[in-house]
């Protein structure tokens, strides 16, 4: 029996970062319009939950590299300019 296409991208990776929070961007505002069904519904939170899973671990790795490049002394980020206190 040949699956849906709704079921086979449900599984596909995305192709970045990017993509993929584009990708979880729609899927929100769709649900959010609330004219899908409820199996509809629960395929797009189901792609929603892997999407996001997806960006989290993109964003872990890219705090992991930034750690290595810090030499893991990340800087604490200020706002105001040290130009302001000379």
């Amino acid at each position: 029996m040949a699956k849906s296409s709704k079921n086979t991208t449900a599984s596909i990776e995305p192709e970045s970062f990017e993509a993929a929070s584009e990708e979880l961007e729609k899927i929100v505002t769709d649900m959010e319009a609330g004219q899908m069904s409820l199996e509809a519904s629960l395929m797009a939170y189901q792609r929603g939950a892997e999407l996001l899973q997806y960006c989290q671990k993109k964003l872990q790795g890219a705090q992991q590299q930034v750690k290595i490049l810090e030499g893991d002394m990340l800087k604490t980020f200020n706002t105001t300019s040290d130009l302001d206190d000379h």
